[in-house]
């Protein structure tokens, strides 16, 4: 079955549903590429579903070992590169709310990111750099 079916709006549009869900995310082409940047583009997708996906692991793993992560953050810093234009780095930088975390669980969460299926998918000519700040 497929995952999701988008549709091109016209103005450098697009609206992607999630076939099983229903959900809709809309994108626009960035104003530094002839767009009107009203909403995320593909490639702050891209940039951003890394911080998902990190998230989502940690809380898995953190389910997993009998604590949570409620009210983490990720905040993501996408650059681009010019020939080719691609995205060239993301800065990814995770708060982890103050929940008096013992070392093992800090260093569950700081393995758990490194596995998530979006990092294991990003070319390695990405430089992905992380920070984890506990308050």
């Amino acid at each position: 079955m497929a995952t999701s079916i988008i549709t091109y709006n016209g103005g450098l549009r697009t609206t992607s549903e999630h076939l099983s869900s229903g959900t809709k995310i809309i994108t626009d082409a960035p104003v530094d590429n002839k767009g009107q940047g009203a909403s995320f583009s593909p490639t702050d997708l891209l940039a951003t579903s890394l911080g998902n996906c990190m998230l989502t692991i940690a809380g898995i793993a953190a389910n997993e070992h009998g604590f949570n992560i409620d009210g983490a953050t990720c905040e993501i810093t996408k650059v681009m590169g010019t020939d080719p234009r691609r995205v060239t780095a993301i800065k990814v930088a995770l708060t982890f709310p103050s929940e008096n975390y013992t070392e093992k669980q800090k260093l569950i969460i700081e393995r758990s990111i490194k596995t998530c299926p979006v990092m294991y998918s990003i070319h390695p000519d990405i430089d992905v750099q992380d920070t984890i700040k506990f308050l």
